[in-house]
């Protein structure tokens, strides 16, 4: 075993000693107030010389034990239930999980290039990625994948995660797919998977002449090329400010967010500094030579944007950069450094807290436990928070100080400057009703299958976009709901039918080509947005925006 992965197995197999030794303890205690008539062979002391507790336990157990014991199985066990004491972000990764985990960050994998969703217990293909392995061989959206490499694919087994284990795999790798195209022709072909990129900004555009907007959905190892790329064109085509869109956003790296903070930030601004009780504080600071300094932004965060979103939203709003619109964001302010452990598991462990420029840490309080933790969402909305502006709890005792003089608070996430609430129309009977059985997503994904071919499927993104903006299908929607078992009892409020026509026209637009169809139909109605462009249009500065 190696130094460093004797290293990081030390805390472990401490703790996990007092874990083993409690039990072990607790049953011979209840086998001794039991009086049960056992015999015992004579005491006897181990030394334990370099070996930990729990190191020395597990080896007698392997040794002397009455029965067969699988220690891995054990092992496996274990660890995770004493990483539940320490914080929610500290994770035990097993060796057969790993590829996956490590893949969500990296920014492309090997397969056929194909975006699905599971309907009726049948894998649909959305979308088909140009340039692709599935691409080239003609594979269209709308077609179904029944079989993979000669095994049935339909059925209630199918999930996300077997699609993409079947689908994936080493790059010049063959897969065998058979698929069913228009009812009732079949297509068998073999498919050599390829690179396939994984995006992680969603998409680049302009919400008027002067005003860019971008979303980005993830902080992957490519995800500063790509929103530099993404401001590159938005510039090209006249943007002077930039709305960037952190909602939904759950972080990532963290050395790609300081690159993207040092684009915006002057020279020496503090982007973030971590500190933890075995890591010396360490500042990160802007170098000045960032090429948005000149972009006035506005940043969107909601209760979903978390970690490397808080960063960024943290750093802008306490150099006074940028105004940050939306809902308390998450809270989670732990840096977590992942080391490979000698049977390729790995431990993602916590090792300090970020802070923002002024001081804040934005990690909220786990000391209730992690169930507790992570049901804070629920908590926000229950209590009102995510509709009413006066229900934020602001804790007075953690105030800060921002670089023009403003006030602002820690505590456990970023407060926004301007706060939205949530959407209450997603909360209408109908609504609900039509989620419950996904009606406006089949609708979407029938009518574009119906209209691939035609006209409308031949459009360009801005023919696209312009029609569908004013396609009225409020009822074949409600017809389509009706077949379903959906009937409408009263007339659909103005909100609903916003709503609902919104989404199924943005879902078309997305299902028949792809995100530059789809955030520009769907932001036309986004109140969040919509309070952007307001407060950019009108605001001279950072500064007035808090007057």
């Amino acid at each position: 075993m190696s130094k460093k992965n004797l290293i990081v197995l030390i805390p472990i197999l401490m703790m996990g000693a007092a874990v083993v030794g409690v039990f072990f303890g607790h049953q011979a205690a209840k086998v001794g107030a039991r009086g049960i008539g056992s015999f015992m062979s004579s005491p006897q002391t181990f030394m334990q010389g370099n070996n930990t507790k729990l190191s020395t336990i597990v080896e007698l157990i392997e040794q002397q034990y009455v029965d067969h014991v699988d220690v891995d199985s054990i092992t496996e066990l274990v660890i995770p239930e004493l990483l539940k004491h320490l914080d929610p972000h500290t994770i035990y990764i097993p060796a057969r999980n790993l590829a996956q985990v490590n893949n969500e960050l990296k920014s492309n994998f090997g397969g056929i290039g194909v975006q699905f969703t599971i309907r009726e217990d049948t894998v649909n293909i959305v979308s088909v990625i140009s340039g692709g392995p599935a691409s080239k061989l003609g594979v269209l959206p709308g077609d179904k994948i029944i079989k993979v490499n000669g095994n049935d694919f339909v059925g209630k087994k199918i999930s996300n995660e077997v699609v993409m284990d079947s689908l994936r795999g080493e790059f010049g790798s063959k897969v065998n797919v058979t698929l069913l195209r228009n009812k009732d022709e079949q297509i068998n072909i073999d498919i050599i998977r390829g690179v396939i990129p994984m995006y992680s900004v969603d998409v680049s555009y302009m919400l008027n002449d002067s005003i860019g907007y971008i979303r980005i959905d993830r902080f992957a190892e490519k995800t500063y090329e790509e929103m530099m790329t993404g401001v590159a064109k938005l510039r090209s085509q006249g943007c002077k400010k930039l709305v960037v869109d952190l909602r939904g956003n759950s972080g990532g790296l963290l050395d790609v967010v300081i690159k993207m903070c040092n684009e915006f930030l002057p020279s020496n601004a503090l982007i973030v500094y971590t500190e933890g009780a075995h890591q010396m504080r360490e500042d990160t600071r802007a170098n000045g030579l960032g090429t948005c300094q000149d972009l006035g932004v506005v940043v969107l965060i909601d209760e979903y944007s978390a970690s490397a979103s808080e960063i960024f939203a943290g750093a802008m709003q306490d150099n006074d950069r940028g105004i940050i619109i939306g809902r308390r964001s998450f809270g989670k302010g732990l840096v977590q450094t992942q080391m490979e452990l000698f049977d390729q598991s790995a431990l993602r462990l916590t090792i300090a807290r970020y802070h923002t420029p002024s001081g804040r840490c934005i990690q909220r309080p786990y000391d209730e436990g992690t169930e507790s933790y992570y049901e804070d969402t629920y908590k926000r909305y229950s209590s009102g928070e995510l509709f009413n502006a006066d229900s934020v709890k602001v804790d007075e005792n953690q105030s800060f100080t921002t670089k023009g003089g403003r006030t602002v608070f820690g505590g456990g996430g970023i407060i926004p400057d301007i706060f939205v609430p949530r959407d209450t129309t997603m909360a209408s009977n109908y609504l609900i009703a039509l989620r419950s059985k996904n009606i406006i997503y089949n609708f979407s994904l029938d009518y574009a299958d119906k209209h691939r071919n035609d006209n409308i499927g031949k459009m360009n993104n801005d023919q696209l976009i312009k029609f569908l903006k004013h396609a009225n299908l409020m009822g074949e929607i409600e017809a389509y709901a009706a077949k379903k078992g959906i009937k409408r009892t009263k007339a659909v409020k103005p909100d609903e039918e916003r709503y609902i026509l919104t989404e199924a026209r943005a879902l078309i637009g997305r299902n028949l080509r792809d995100n530059d169809v789809f955030y520009p139909i769907l932001n036309e109605t986004d109140d969040v947005v919509e309070k952007a462009l307001e407060i950019i249009n009108k605001r001279v500065s950072v500064m007035d925006a808090h007057q």
